[in-house]
């Protein structure tokens, strides 16, 4: 398995001007459970070099999401939101295994499941 792009960053990258805020989100989140499931694969077949660049990859992602967070406007939201992607980021680097794995994607698919729901009207 070679580390390829995610579905995420190729629709990203053909229309970013097409691609709304709350999208982009979408899209981030996509991105991390994609790389999380490629991570679980790499795991699976013994691969820790690629493990360990999708592990990488998928706590850059957290990162961005971070990153996008309004604290001013977001208020408990946006902190409660900041700590569990704190969590989610440490527990994929301090614990390599199929459990944190699995946390880290229940709980980002918890997120994209809510963020879905809050989808601004067409």
């Amino acid at each position: 398995m070679t580390v390829a792009a995610t579905r995420a960053a190729e629709c990203m990258a053909a229309a970013p001007q097409d691609i709304s805020p709350h999208r982009v989100i979408a899209l981030l989140l996509d991105g991390a459970l994609e790389r999380i499931e490629q991570a679980k694969q790499c795991l699976s077949e013994g691969n820790a070099q690629e493990f360990d660049i999708l592990v990488l990859k998928t706590v850059g992602i957290i990162n961005g999401l971070r990153a996008s967070l309004d604290f001013d406007q977001g208020g408990e939201i946006a902190n409660n939101l900041d700590a569990v992607y704190d969590y989610v980021a440490a527990k994929l680097v301090d614990e390599k295994d199929h459990v944190a794995l699995d946390e880290a994607e229940k709980l980002l698919a918890e997120i994209k499941q809510g963020w879905d729901g809050i989808a601004p009207a067409k």
